[in-house]
């Protein structure tokens, strides 16, 4: 899998052929937030290419605060349950790793036991509790221990 970043304007960093609409409504999310919190690498968002498929996206929710950065995942629909993303998962978690290796690295879910909960115990998260988002409302909060 090859992670290419989504550029400040929006638009994956090189052409990728066939790119997805929702590919496209990613990117103008991650330019807003580059907007807001500035476009720092590699704490940027991604789109997931294989065998030059675009088969979702992932990134950081911004750059780090406070000794702490948050990932996100998606796999487009018809590329769920092939555990493309876990492997976008993990290797966002060994970018910021290798980056900062004294980083905490984040995720948040739905309160419920679902896909994106069992990736994240898969790859060593644990789930810290509860908390509220003031866009989502209450999330659980998850955090990666060695």
């Amino acid at each position: 899998m090859n992670l290419i970043e989504i550029s400040q304007t929006g638009e994956p960093a090189k052409p990728i052929n066939g790119l997805p609409a929702i590919a496209g409504d990613v990117g103008s999310n991650y330019a807003a937030i580059y907007k807001k919190t500035g476009y720092i690498r590699p704490w940027t968002g991604y789109v997931a290419v294989i065998d030059s498929q675009c088969i979702g996206t992932c990134g950081f929710k911004s750059p780090p605060e406070n000794g702490r950065v948050e990932i996100a995942y998606f796999t487009f629909p018809e590329y769920e349950g092939r555990g493309y993303a876990t492997l976008m998962a993990h290797m966002l978690l060994e970018m910021a790793r290798i980056t900062d290796p004294h980083i905490t690295v984040i995720a948040q879910t739905l309160p419920q036991k679902g896909a994106s909960t069992r990736i994240l115990e898969k790859i060593g998260f644990k789930l810290t509790g509860s908390i509220h988002h003031p866009e989502d409302g209450e999330v659980w909060e998850w955090e990666y221990t060695e």
